[in-house]
């Protein structure tokens, strides 16, 4: 202790007053608090060293029914009242003006109180045993019914893209906090050790509008952030060594550079140095690993036409079978953008397009897994960030923003398969039955993962954070 002691004579004793132990010891206690913290530190780092890797498998709170999550999110936010909420009021009454009462308190993104109601465009039929009730857009998504839970009562609280992409992914309309795929490997680690743990495809007319604050890890050490990949080539760029480097002078080159890294780990315990270190060993890993899960050579000719992938073309079909082959190795929640839903006007050429890109993957999806018994395990998510308004815009044939009601559908991984949960009113435009927001949502994909959404949690600023914040309810009706 760094006491000044030698201020008084030993031969000259004083009694320890409690003013002079603050005035002279000040140093002495700032090292025994430099101590503790240090302590701290190294025991961290010493943690750290001793597994080195903060993506190790993890148990859940409880036994759960997932163990990976897919995640087809349709950025924009598709039309249920075009796919999944038929609704005859609503093609009787087009050209009217929506009720009054209606629009009391509604706040539109474009749209004015004068816009008139806008009928459905295009037929609906039941199918399967379950007679779930679809668009004839959907006749691939019709074949496995009886294989998927339709949510037909989805709300959320943002009604422009960004705010609302965002919200659906981390349980706020704010930056910074993490994603539910970066929540869901912090709690459960990942079971691959060549490829990342969670991965990000894009398609579609372009990224979404939330941008990667969607795949984010927000105040979680980035190891946890998704990882972009490209569906053809190299997956990341860059990925390849470049002329001259062979794998001896890599594997020197990143043993040196881990060597200087654990050394400061060890000093300072910052979990971003141990990110830092899975990064460089991750990438030298996917240098043998990446190629083999781009290679679809040994895929069957009819496993990628049921898919409709065509090898070396971008797509999103192409995007729904790696991520098959992704979760095949381990990787805990990949997730597939496709931005191209936002119909404001051209509404019937774009859906049928949109729907000519996508049905057919995603039901082909459900499918495979179902045959290489991974859908039991495999938890799969169809959705927007909100629904489509029952008022026109743009002429007679586009819809705006709306947050009251949508529609998604999920498979898999402890849903109940061949049900479908909640109604709406006759315009498609308030819940009336079974409402799902998107903490309930989010609260009951990480009840499936073995976690009580109240007690997954990180201390930042002071304070435990969830995804779902103070809110979320679990969806029981939704649970096999």
């Amino acid at each position: 202790m760094n006491c000044q002691t030698n201020l008084y004579p030993k031969e000259h004793p004083v009694a320890v007053s409690r003013r002079w132990f603050f005035k002279q010891c000040g140093v002495g206690l700032g090292a025994i608090a430099l101590h503790n913290l240090l302590g701290d530190y190294a025991s961290a780092a010493q943690t750290s060293s001793a597994s080195n890797n903060p993506l190790a498998p993890k148990q859940p709170h409880f036994p759960a029914k997932a163990k990976n999550v897919i995640y087809l999110f349709m950025a924009g936010a598709p039309s249920h009242l075009e796919l999944f909420d038929y609704k005859p009021q609503l093609a009787k009454f087009n050209g009217t003006l929506p009720p009054a009462e209606l629009l009391k308190g509604y706040r539109a993104a474009f749209i004015n109180p004068s816009s008139k109601l806008l009928g459905p465009k295009f037929s609906f039929a039941r199918h399967g045993q379950s007679g779930a009730e679809l668009s004839e857009l959907l006749p691939h998504l019709a074949e496995v019914a009886d294989d998927i839970a339709i949510v037909k009562s989805m709300s959320t609280d943002a009604f422009n893209h960004a705010p609302a992409q965002i919200m659906m992914h981390t349980g706020s309309q704010q930056f910074g906090r993490p994603s539910v795929g970066a929540w869901s490997l912090y709690g459960l680690g990942s079971e691959s050790k060549d490829l990342p743990g969670f991965v990000v495809f894009s398609s579609g007319a372009k990224g979404p509008s939330g941008g990667a604050s969607n795949w984010g890890s927000g105040f979680l050490p980035t190891v946890y952030n998704g990882v972009m990949f490209r569906s053809q080539g190299d997956p990341i760029l860059y990925l390849s060594n470049p002329k001259g480097v062979d794998d001896q002078i890599q594997r020197d080159t990143l043993d040196s550079v881990r060597n200087l890294n654990q050394k400061h780990l060890d000093v300072v315990g910052d979990p971003e140095i141990s990110t830092r270190i899975n990064s460089y060993e991750m990438a030298y890993r996917m240098q043998t690993s990446a190629p083999d899960l781009m290679d679809l050579s040994k895929e069957p000719k009819h496993v990628l036409e049921m898919y409709g992938v065509e090898p070396g073309k971008p797509s999103f079909a192409m995007n729904c079978l790696l991520a098959r082959r992704l979760i095949e190795r381990g990787v805990r929640f990949v997730e597939l953008f496709h931005e191209s839903w936002d119909q404001h006007g051209n509404l019937k050429a774009d859906l049928t397009k949109n729907c000519k890109h996508t049905d057919q993957a995603s039901a082909a999806l459900v499918k495979d897994l179902k045959q290489r018994g991974l859908l039991d395990d495999t938890l799969v998510i169809w959705g927007g960030e909100f629904g489509r308004t029952p008022m026109v815009q743009g002429g007679d044939d586009g819809r705006d923003h709306h947050p009251n009601c949508f529609t998604m559908w999920m498979a898999g991984g402890g849903i109940k398969p061949g049900i479908t949960l909640g109604e709406s009113d006759d315009f498609g435009f308030n819940v009336t039955k079974d409402k799902v927001h998107v903490h309930d949502l989010n609260a009951t994909i990480l009840h499936l993962l073995g976690f009580d959404h109240t007690k997954l949690t990180y201390r930042f600023q002071g304070r435990d954070f969830r995804l779902t914040d103070v809110h979320g309810e679990l969806v029981t009706k939704l649970l096999a």
